[in-house]
């Protein structure tokens, strides 16, 4: 893992702004700046995990804390009913662009197959 300072670091320390939408002691939510449906969110954990590759025995419950936070701000904006989708991707060939990792938050629409 790089000790390279991420944009997401500088979210979590409210150094760039951000329209934040979930917030609790290990997971932070806000919307995308490129959403690419309706409601797009990412949920990331506020410890550095560089890539899904990076998880392990000690940082495996943050991913679990993605997906209740998930969850509970579905149910928060009424989409836990009609659908949504959660994405993380994993490195360059995955479409990762930032070496923290997030979950992709997406609703507002029907949702297709193949995403891409």
């Amino acid at each position: 893992m790089t000790n390279d300072t991420t944009i997401f670091d500088k979210i979590i320390s409210k150094e760039i702004p951000a329209v934040i939408v979930f917030e609790d002691e290990f997971v932070l939510g806000f919307k995308d700046i490129n959403p690419q449906a309706p409601i797009h969110v990412l949920f990331i954990p506020k410890v550095r995990i560089a890539t899904l590759n990076d998880v392990n025995e000690g940082n495996v419950d943050y991913v679990a804390k993605l997906h209740l936070a998930a969850g509970k701000y579905a149910k928060e904006i009424g989409e836990h009913e009609n659908g949504y989708r959660v994405v993380m991707n994993c490195n360059a060939n995955g479409g990762q662009t930032v070496f923290h990792i997030h979950m992709h938050f997406l609703a507002g629409r029907q949702l297709t197959w193949p995403p891409g």
